[in-house]
């Protein structure tokens, strides 16, 4: 047999990893984030019904047997009572999750400070139309268009402020307070006039609970607690600033393939945006407030009817998809939704209020994983509700076959690597004597999977349509991609340093010995 030649190999090394690379990019995938809406059921629509306890401890135990998640804790009201709160498995030390369990509630927590804001305003301290800047002098941007900017528009997300603008999560916890995130923004202009454009922007709510502490004159934990919590006896729930103040059991986990690991949330800032902590029996009280006209399970009253329907009020700059706080949608029969996600990157939370038939849902689960978080397990309890069926739960399996791809395409890239390292001495003898940008040519494909790992970041952030996410924020968000990727690019990397290493001893040696030889 004629071998073939040394260097027709070594190009099917390069194309293999190449390949490789490739394959990795095509499987990054980004899930749309459930909503608590519902696609259409078959035959007529059936009446809400109240599903019983029991119905909805299979169904939680169903779904949590279907996608591995690991605890959740779950309510359900009806008008002015709790249906059922529980607490299912276990947090990532190992305890049972309970009704009394606290959780990271996320996003859900935008709804919290939107009522703070609107308390103020029924006590005539401001006005919703008034520009933040009247009553918060330091809110101060680059850009003048910032001075028009009202309390309205933080509320629900018109502002135009924009992660395009301001880094609001790559920042991570270098803001330690509501004062110095609201002090951060002042090298930061606008993305769009105020009012005439929606972006979610989660340094708006920042902005209005710093709002709520200057105006109020105390810290925006002890106005929640005050005029809040304390009233609907929410007496296991607070508000915290960044990662380092969530206690364990509001800790998570991020799954890889179809197993959850536990794992610290990444340094942020999230109070007023996202740091509410809760529980399954306190947020059956938040949940009837809001479908008993502002008034609590005791009857205390957080807000007037009025200001109720105004924090649901929707948008029409958002095309009717946000109010104050809340974010609204319908069943799969056609009812209308009021809710709210929140995703952290290792814990997620749902609420929904079906506003017609007085229920209400709220989900926390100890997953950042959109496969087995919450908003999935408050749709198929919304679908229950709604419909009076129980909708079958997910199977994981698309992602679990996603994660197992990756990994072996990394896997696969590091005996690839080795062979291109052993062979690099007779890769560069060949070319030693070719011109400098062909030999070029032939490393540049080995680029792509480093580059692409260096700006991950920004390309995660252009498919979450241009959120700003932070480069240590990616694993958590596709952890086997990211290992995957990893992999490659140190494969890839290790194969064209050798290549080089040995091209440039090669043409010095070539050189050196042409000296001797005229010599």
């Amino acid at each position: 047999m004629i071998p073939s030649p040394p260097h027709r190999s070594r190009d099917r090394d390069r194309r293999a990893l190449s390949v490789l690379g490739a394959a990795v990019l095509l499987l990054l995938h980004t899930p749309p984030a459930a909503s608590a809406a519902t696609a259409p059921h078959n035959g007529a629509p059936s009446a809400p019904v109240t599903p019983t306890p029991a119905a909805v401890d299979a169904l939680v135990e169903e779904y949590r047997e279907a996608t591995g998640l690991p605890g959740a804790a779950v309510v359900l009201t009806h008008g002015t009572r709790t249906v059922h709160a529980g607490g299912y498995g276990t947090t990532p030390g190992g305890e049972p999750v309970t009704e009394h369990t606290p959780m990271a509630v996320a996003s859900v927590s935008k709804s919290f400070t939107a009522l703070a804001v609107l308390q103020l305003a029924e006590a005539g301290e401001l006005g919703l139309d008034d520009p933040v800047r009247e009553h918060l002098p330091e809110f101060t941007m680059a850009d003048p268009r910032a001075d028009r900017v009202t309390v309205r528009q933080l509320l629900d997300q018109t502002s135009g402020m924009s992660d395009s603008e301001f880094a609001s999560y790559s920042r991570g916890r270098s803001t330690p307070t509501l004062r110095q995130s609201v002090e951060d923004l002042r090298g930061a202009r606008l993305a769009a006039e105020p009012g005439t454009r929606w972006e979610y922007h989660n340094p708006n709510f920042q902005v209005a609970a710093r709002l709520v502490e200057v105006v109020g004159g105390r810290p925006f934990a002890d106005h929640l607690e005050e005029r809040v919590l304390s009233p609907l006896g929410m007496e296991d729930s607070t508000t915290v600033d960044t990662d380092l103040d969530l206690p364990p059991s509001a800790r998570g986990h991020v799954f890889v393939l179809g197993r959850p690991f536990p794992a610290d949330e990444p340094p942020a800032f999230g109070n007023g945006s996202g740091g509410v902590l809760s529980t399954a029996a306190d947020m059956g009280a938040w949940l009837v407030a809001h479908t008993n006209g502002g008034r609590g399970p005791g009857g205390d009253r957080i807000l007037s009817e009025e200001g109720v329907r105004a924090l649901h009020e929707p948008s029409p700059v958002s095309e009717g998809s946000y109010a104050l706080g809340w974010s609204l949608d319908e069943t799969g029969s056609g009812a209308p939704v009021v809710e709210h996600a929140g995703n952290l990157l290792t814990a997620t939370a749902h609420q929904a209020l079906l506003p017609d038939s007085g229920h209400g849902v709220a989900v926390m689960a100890n997953s950042g994983s959109e496969g087995s978080g919450a908003s999935a397990l408050a749709a198929a309890l919304v679908e229950l509700i709604d419909s009076g069926r129980a909708p079958a739960p997910p199977t994981g399996t698309a992602m679990l076959v996603a994660d197992a791809v990756l990994l072996s395409l990394g896997a696969a890239a590091v005996p690839l690597a080795w062979r291109g390292v052993r062979r690099a001495g007779g890769w560069a003898r060949a070319r030693g004597g070719r011109p400098w940008w062909t030999v070029a040519a032939r490393l540049l494909p080995y680029a792509a999977p480093p580059l692409l790992m260096a700006g991950l970041h920004e390309v995660v952030g252009w498919l979450y349509r241009g959120r700003d996410v932070a480069w240590f924020q990616v694993p958590y968000l596709f952890t086997s991609f990211w290992a995957a990727l990893l992999t490659v690019a140190l494969a890839c990397a290790a194969v064209a340093s050798a290549r080089v290493v040995r091209l440039v001893a090669a043409r010095r040696g070539r050189g050196g010995g042409a000296g001797r030889a005229s010599g």
